[in-house]
């Protein structure tokens, strides 16, 4: 697929999707989608690829929201099935087995900041912003946001943030969990790069493991998470990995981890 609406690049063992439409704020379209899926899976077949970046195109916007435009003649059935299909390539993001990080160097709002609440995790320059402003135009969030925000900042404060629109700045969305670290402006992609390359130093097997079992861990009782981290202990222990970090510790040497999922 030729990209229009999105660049796709790869660097070294880092992958790159940055949204592409910076007169438009980087709005989400079906194009988007499509094309955001269509990455996905030359992330899925590429081995060699440790961790994935999301972030926007311009100085402007991550994602400014969904394409008002596309949406204002929708009908009820073509909405549910504009929500379900970008529902779809989040979970797809949010499943991948290897660490995700959101970049966010402008507007995430709406749409934007559900495919950031997505990410494993996001870093924000000081000029980022962060909202669900669905209510001002009579609607709700469509592709997860009343849900992901809920299990990142609490009921009552994605209630508040979905109720009122209201558009916070990434200091306060540091405060309230939704953003882990900010940033200057000019020093965002560099800090993000960097904890990207730490990562992609990691074993894979390992990385994947720790994405599965702090997800999946959300949704069970403590003993059954504990239980689930000890089978996942198990997997990492007897990976190619797993043997490699061992034996490099022993034998004082940095390791050389392969990646291998199996």
């Amino acid at each position: 697929m030729a990209y229009k609406n999105i660049i796709f690049k790869v660097d070294g063992d880092v992958a790159v999707i940055k949204f592409n439409r910076p007169k438009a704020l980087n709005a989400i379209n079906p194009d988007v989608i499509a094309e955001t899926n269509s990455a996905l899976d030359k992330i899925m077949d590429d081995s060699s690829i440790r961790v994935l970046i999301l972030t926007g195109e311009g100085e402007k916007a991550f994602i400014a929201g969904a394409d008002i435009s596309h949406m204002v003649n929708l009908s009820a059935i073509q909405a549910r099935e504009f929500s379900r299909n970008g529902q779809d390539v989040l979970f797809r993001l949010e499943n991948l087995p290897i660490p995700v990080i959101a970049c966010v160097n402008g507007f995430a709002l709406g749409g934007g900041s559900e495919f950031a609440m997505a990410c494993d995790f996001i870093y924000a320059s000081e000029n980022a912003k962060f909202g669900q402003p669905e209510i001002n135009l009579g609607v709700i969030p469509g592709f997860g946001g009343t849900q992901r925000l809920s299990r990142l900042v609490g009921e009552a404060m994605a209630k508040e943030l979905c109720m009122t629109g209201v558009i916070i700045d990434a200091r306060e969305a540091k405060e309230i969990g939704l953003v882990n670290k900010v940033f200057p402006h000019d020093d965002l992609w560099e800090a993000t790069m960097k904890t990207a390359k730490i990562m992609a130093s990691k074993g894979r097997v390992s990385l994947k493991a720790i994405k599965d079992c702090v997800e999946r861990g959300l949704d069970v009782d403590l003993l059954d998470g504990c239980y689930m981290e000890s089978d996942n202990f198990g997997l990492c222990m007897s990976s190619p990995d797993g043997k490699e970090g061992m034996t490099a510790f022993l034998e004082k040497r940095n390791p050389d981890f392969k990646g291998e999922l199996g």
